[in-house]
């Protein structure tokens, strides 16, 4: 019976801790966009990750992990799937809503868990992600409401989170929760010089912006992502790509609270689709016979 109950723990604990880094991702931004009009999209993608880095370098001390040739390249393409999908991401958001940019840049996970599935109940709660994305999005004579610039960003950053989530993965297995921390610095490396060619530092590091700037370094990338890196190395990518289809539903519920957008009954209607379909994903999920330690 102890037994059981160990299982049961192990499985549900990395499902809960990524409920609360989607719900802090989220959250996040939502924050982040309010310092659009101040330092734009690629400007909060630089303040971000430099922030996020230095907390992450705090907490974990990456430096005590010993760097290896065939995990150093999954965590390099880790950093800038990392980077990337957080600027092409915040690009979408200057130009269509935040429960919108979510499900269109969940097609990434939704990829993941097509091409890794095996058993047919699987397929079963991808169908659902499936409806609910087709009823979440706006087609036929709405579609002309939002930005194609804005729609072809958040498709990007779905490639770029598809990416994330497999090299994630296989770069958590050597590195453990260091894993985050040295990502985010490969990053910084990255994508700060290209936040510098759109604003000038000193906006950039402005007194005023800062305290909101650090809670969204905060909340979109230190606490979620370590989350996020603590339940991919205990769980399948597969189902962890199906869990992540609450992304669409907890950014419109956030757009709903802090930025004033609402949904359609359609689109309600769609969001229970995928709070099922990751229900059911939960539940039929097989514990991994092996989990990775973290260090």
């Amino acid at each position: 019976m102890s037994f059981v109950l160990n299982q049961k723990r192990k499985t549900l604990l990395p499902v809960l801790l990524l409920l609360c880094a989607m719900i802090s991702i989220q959250s996040g931004a939502s924050l982040a966009k309010s310092l659009f009009p101040t330092i734009g999209a690629l400007g909060v993608t630089a303040l971000r990750l430099f922030l996020a880095t230095i907390i992450l370098f705090i907490i974990f001390k990456p430096w005590r992990k010993k760097l290896r040739g065939h995990s150093l390249k999954h965590l390099v393409i880790y950093g800038i799937s990392l980077g990337s999908m957080n600027s092409l991401f915040y690009l979408s958001l200057e130009r269509i809503p935040l429960g919108i940019a979510v499900a269109l840049e969940f097609t990434g996970p939704l990829a993941v868990a097509m091409f890794s599935s095996r058993r047919a109940i699987d397929f079963v709660w991808i169908l659902m992600v499936i409806v609910g994305l087709a009823f979440l999005l706006p087609f036929g004579n709405n579609i002309n409401s939002l930005d194609p610039v804005g729609i072809t960003y958040a498709l990007t950053a779905g490639i770029c989170w598809g990416t994330y989530i497999i090299f994630g993965q296989r770069a958590g297995a050597g590195y453990g929760t260091a894993t985050v921390a040295l990502g985010s610095f490969i990053s910084t490396l990255i994508f700060f010089p290209v936040g510098l060619l759109t604003v000038s530092i000193e906006p950039l590091f402005d007194l005023s912006i800062l305290p909101i700037a650090l809670a969204v370094a905060i909340l979109s990338t230190a606490f979620p992502y370590t989350l996020e890196m603590f339940a991919l190395t205990r769980m399948p990518a597969k189902t962890f790509g199906t869990l992540m289809s609450l992304e669409p539903a907890m950014g419109a519920f956030m757009g709903m609270i802090f930025l004033n957008e609402h949904l359609t009954l359609t689109q309600w209607f769609a969001l229970f689709c995928i709070i099922g379909a990751s229900i059911g994903s939960a539940s039929t999920m097989k514990t991994k016979t092996e989990t990775v330690e973290i260090n």
